[in-house]
């Protein structure tokens, strides 16, 4: 027995003693070793999926990762091979992969109760909300739990709708909220919306500083709010929905001062403002806790996902107990939303940011990482813009800076050559040409340093 387990540690730490050529940046030293993986290889599993799954599905590189464990910032392939992720599962895993003390709070409580209903009392659900409404500004108290980032947005446009009495919902072109029939609605990029029926949205031009038609003119922008009010519906609405950061649609940020414009011109119309903080909640941008903050605005509804779970499906809406009300009016229900295992994660979620100072840590990096990429752009031409706040950080590649072409090829080659020397990373925006840095919130200086590192080698190589 113990000459196996020998074996097996010493499979472990060759299968992880990947050595950087000369030439190229080392990964910071990490002291973990993976579990042996005897389980399926990348190629049966390319052909289960295949035959099994959605043809919907697709994946990044030519040769799809296997990845069987992960680490704190870090992730494991089949053969042992650690890779710093600067992608985070998509803005999801917000503490690092594996925290024990999040496995120890959900294993604590599959052990004890993994699902009833909330149709009974129990406590998790309860000490969850309690925790989830401190951190919210206002009166935003009333917590409804969703399993998803769609069902937390679904959600809030319904509520919206039903307070009011109004069915139009205003939101940005190029803004992704979910790929349900309401949410798909409020999303504006045609890469993401099927021809189903998809009423009462009006799509506001995207106050993008780099690509909108009105640069960082944030009067111009909210002028446009109002034009659609005026001369696209009675003059009433039910609601406002924006990213402080677009996500899915390329790290981009609002212009300064345009959401207290928007959100004075939607209530003055009596509408509701909900704030999507799927992506940017949870101290991703550092600065503060929901992206929002950054904009000195207090929502009437705000919705959240991802990072709330740092991994488990859990969402949710948080809104005013006036507004609360409205579900009263009929019966509503979600069987799996705010159950115990999810509620004693997602708690266990808050406690790691709290005591690890993870906000703190987004904030510093974070900025530290910019300031680099910021260098990289001033030596690599096809690097157009680099954006963000905290660790929800873009860097948009085009081939003309005047013209702004998007570099669509580019990107999936620097993607392929930063895979090789250990970096995986996100890409986005509507044309698909802005590299996506949402990393885990433990992040350090030395993975900041030999992202950038890495990314320029890839950036030299195009």
């Amino acid at each position: 027995m113990q000459g196996a387990r020998m074996a097996r540690r010493s499979f472990s730490r060759l299968a992880t003693a990947v050595r950087a050529p000369a030439d190229l940046p080392r990964m910071p030293a990490f002291d973990h070793v993976p579990l042996p993986y005897d389980g399926p290889t990348a190629v049966e599993i390319a052909r289960k999926r295949a035959e099994f799954l959605s043809p919907s599905l697709f994946h990044f590189y030519s040769n799809p990762l296997n990845i069987v464990e992960g680490k704190k910032q870090y992730l494991y392939d089949e053969h042992g091979r650690r890779f710093l992720d600067a992608f985070a599962g998509i803005a999801t895993v917000c503490c690092g992969h594996s925290h024990p003390d999040i496995i120890d709070s959900i294993t604590a409580q599959a052990r004890r109760l993994q699902h009833s209903t909330v149709l009974y009392l129990n406590h998790a659900i309860a000490d969850f909300a309690e925790a989830l409404a401190s951190k919210m500004p206002g009166d935003l108290k009333v917590v409804f739990f969703t399993n998803s980032g769609t069902e937390a947005n679904e959600l809030a446009i319904m509520m919206a709708r039903l307070y009011t009495g109004s069915h139009d919902i205003i939101s940005l072109r190029n803004s992704y909220h979910g790929n349900a029939s309401g949410t798909m609605g409020a999303t504006a990029q045609k890469n993401w919306k099927f021809n189903v029926v998809q009423s009462g949205v009006h799509h506001a031009v995207n106050p993008d500083p780099y690509r909108g038609a009105f640069g960082s003119d944030a009067d111009k922008y909210a002028r446009d709010v109002e034009e659609i009010i005026e001369f696209g519906t009675t003059g009433h609405v039910a609601g406002f929905i924006s990213e402080a950061i677009q996500g899915v649609g390329g790290i981009v940020e609002v212009a300064p001062g345009y959401l207290p414009l928007a959100y004075d011109t939607v209530r003055k119309a009596g509408g509701l403002c909900i704030a999507d903080e799927v992506q940017a909640g949870f101290a991703r941008v550092g600065s503060h806790f929901w992206g929002f903050e950054t904009h000195g605005v207090i929502p009437d509804i705000v919705t959240m996902a991802k990072g709330i779970g740092n991994g488990i499906p859990l969402g949710a809406v948080v809104t005013t107990p006036e507004i609360a009300q409205v579900l009263t009016r009929r019966c509503y229900f979600n069987t799996f939303g705010g159950n115990p295992l999810c509620t004693a994660g997602g708690l266990a979620v808050l406690k790691v940011l709290e005591k690890e100072r993870l906000q703190e840590n987004a904030f510093i990096v974070g900025s530290y990482l910019k300031d680099r990429l910021r260098g990289l752009q001033e030596k690599h031409e096809i690097i157009g813009d680099v954006r963000g706040t905290g660790f929800m950080l873009g860097v948009e590649l085009v081939t003309d800076r005047q013209l702004k072409t998007p570099a669509k090829d580019e990107i999936c080659h620097a993607m392929e050559h930063m895979k090789d020397m250990g970096v995986l990373v996100g890409k986005g925006g509507f044309y698909g040409n802005v590299f996506r840095i949402t990393p885990p919130l433990c992040f350090t200086k030395e993975d900041a340093d030999f992202f950038v590192d890495v990314m320029d080698i890839a950036l030299s190589k195009l």
